[in-house]
């Protein structure tokens, strides 16, 4: 999974539809130092990434999502997502343009491709 979150990371740090991703494996992660002494064997499944646009087109992403599956969940080896501001609700200090991403271990070029569907439907 850490493999396939680095793919997915990289691939999609300079995307036209997304404004930022998060993930301490790359370099602009303000984490990066220390989890690069600290992660001796990957950097985690875990991402996020920031949608241009806002609350309406994040929300619009995870549902048009098919491989990945909208729940609330770390350490399965199924990928999933969440909007993280809609669970925790109006009072929610998360962006609203922000997408959890636990990456699984299917394959990541079909995880990747998912994305792209998705982000095209924005």
């Amino acid at each position: 999974s850490s493999q396939n979150a680095m793919q997915i990371a990289q691939h999609f740090k300079n995307h036209s539809k997304v404004e930022k991703v998060l993930y301490p494996g790359l370099e602009d992660h303000p984490g990066y130092e220390i989890a690069q002494r600290q992660m001796t064997n990957g950097f985690g499944g875990m991402l996020s990434m920031l949608v241009k646009g806002g609350h309406v087109e994040a929300k619009k992403l995870a549902t048009e999502l098919q491989l990945f599956v909208s729940a609330t969940s770390l350490g399965g080896v199924e990928s999933l997502v969440e909007h993280r501001a809609s669970v925790e609700g109006p009072l929610s200090k998360v962006q609203p343009n922000l997408l959890r991403f636990s990456v699984g271990i299917e394959e990541v070029t079909d995880l990747i491709a998912d994305i792209e569907q998705g982000l095209a439907s924005l």
